[in-house]
């Protein structure tokens, strides 16, 4: 399989560190607040990569951790606890927020999706005493210093730090992108944060430097290393996550351990609302309820989301939505009339074909795209044909394995009552009553089932809504 590798700038074959299993690391939501729909895109996309890869044989060794805990997540190491702020908006504690957001994220996730679960899920809070750990060897290899507010990691030891966001580290000043608030360097970060004298916080704790909270970064280096060993094959994240938070991962990781902490890293680009960024004060922040409330499928949320490619930038209006829809309403008809053919013979060629045209864009950098393309290609094939049991199975199952989209094992047979109709329509049809045969098509679409009129007989199929 090929990725497009954020630290080589191009796209390389996947070599596993260990035979037949690839080790997969994917930064996980912070659980201040409802997930919105720019969160779950970057999702839908590493569950696409989990599937691929799982379709190619490996098997995934997958951990996505739970930021639990209220970093203060700028590049300074400063501004607001969004856990903390959620609490007290809420009138409850941090812990009680965390709880609450993950129980959403987790329905949301696996539930409404039907996103892969991944092997791990663990949260920071319960990883605290292995990042002190962490830090403590760290600054045995001396690699920190101590200042007012906390400890904090000192790039300039590292001859390669901001190799994956290609920073210019000697061309950056204070002030650049950072104040100087007593660092020795204006890339050095905080590894664990003291808490301020003049309050007392729902999450700290005691640690060889003081009473505090761990830094933003170094959750995911302890996780990752404690639970997938010293190398990952897979690193993935949001395109915001390359300047800071991926790139002090890398640094404090490799500090360490001395070795390369992740062979690939991949990104995803950012998802904006009528070509404007996510926002609270725009007012465009939209999530799945909203999508739900106004009729539209989970499903065709995906299905947009996958017809631009994890690396460029997607745009959600209720439009490209709409167009969604509408093609998932197009597949799963065909998947009903299909449902019903299931018997007869095949009058079309090229369900191999199809499934191997899906793989090979799917094993090419993920090329959701095309591999839609290629999807909508053949379903226009079976929907103006017959074809056998096993072209139809071949095809249902490729695309719920790459796409976790189950169209055909959620069909659901129409009453007898309503099968009655469509035999009393046919019978009418030929006795030459077209008016009675009208009659009973027009009951028949006011209780949501349209007709398709075949040689052999008519198929019926749900009419969407939207």
């Amino acid at each position: 399989m090929k990725l497009h590798n954020t630290l080589t700038r191009k796209v390389e074959e996947l070599k596993p560190i260990k035979e037949g299993e690839i080790s997969l690391y994917t930064c996980g939501l912070t659980v201040y607040s409802q997930p919105h729909i720019g969160n779950w895109a970057a999702y839908i996309y590493w569950d696409i990569l989990q599937r691929t890869l799982q379709e190619e044989g490996y098997k995934v060794k997958r951990v996505q951790n739970i930021t639990d805990v209220g970093h203060l997540t700028s590049d300074e190491d400063a501004g607001e606890d969004k856990m903390l702020k959620s609490a007290l908006s809420e009138g409850t504690t941090a812990w009680d927020v965390a709880e609450k957001y993950i129980g959403i994220a987790n329905h949301e996730a696996y539930e409404l999706l039907g996103l892969l679960k991944p092997e791990f899920l663990p949260r920071a809070t319960d990883y605290i005493e292995q990042q002190i750990e962490f830090v403590k060897q760290l600054e045995e290899k001396g690699f920190t210093y101590k200042i007012a507010d906390g400890v904090y990691f000192d790039t300039s030891k590292l001859d390669d730090y901001g190799k994956l966001a290609q920073l210019d580290i000697k061309g950056l000043r204070f002030g650049a992108r950072v104040a100087n608030s007593g660092k020795k360097n204006p890339t050095d970060f905080a590894v664990w944060k003291f808490s301020s004298p003049d309050e007392k916080r729902d999450m700290e704790w005691d640690s060889p430097w003081g009473i505090g909270f761990p830094g933003w970064h170094l959750e995911c280096s302890c996780m990752a290393r404690e639970i997938l060993g010293d190398q990952i094959d897979i690193h993935t994240g949001g395109i915001d996550h390359i300047p800071v938070h991926h790139t002090n991962e890398i640094a404090q990781t490799e500090a360490l351990t001395g070795k390369k902490f992740a062979n690939v890293w991949v990104h995803a680009n950012h998802i904006k609302v009528n070509g404007t960024k996510i926002s609270k004060s725009l007012g465009n922040v939209y999530t799945l309820k909203d999508i739900t409330d106004k009729g539209f499928d989970v499903d065709a949320f995906k299905l947009m989301i996958l017809s631009k490619h994890y690396s460029t930038e997607g745009n959600f209006t209720w439009e490209n939505l709409q167009a969604a829809q509408n093609r998932l309403n197009r597949w799963r008809n065909i998947a009903e009339l299909s449902w019903q053919e299931k018997d007869t013979k095949c009058d079309i060629e090229g369900s191999p074909d199809a499934e191997q045209a899906i793989w090979e864009h799917m094993r090419n950098d993920l090329q959701t795209p095309s591999a839609i393309s290629a999807i909508e290609e053949y379903l226009g094939k079976m929907q103006n044909a017959n074809f056998c049991g096993v072209c139809m199975e071949n095809i249902y199952r490729t695309i719920h394995n790459y796409f976790g989209i189950d169209l055909y094992n959620n069909v659901k047979d129409i009453t007898d009552e309503q099968k009655s109709l469509i035999k009393k329509r046919q019978d009418a049809k030929e006795q030459g009553d077209f008016a009675a045969a009208d009659a009973l098509r027009q009951q028949l679409k006011q209780q949501g089932i349209g007709l398709e009129d075949r040689p052999d007989g008519a198929r019926w199929y749900r009419i969407s809504k939207l």
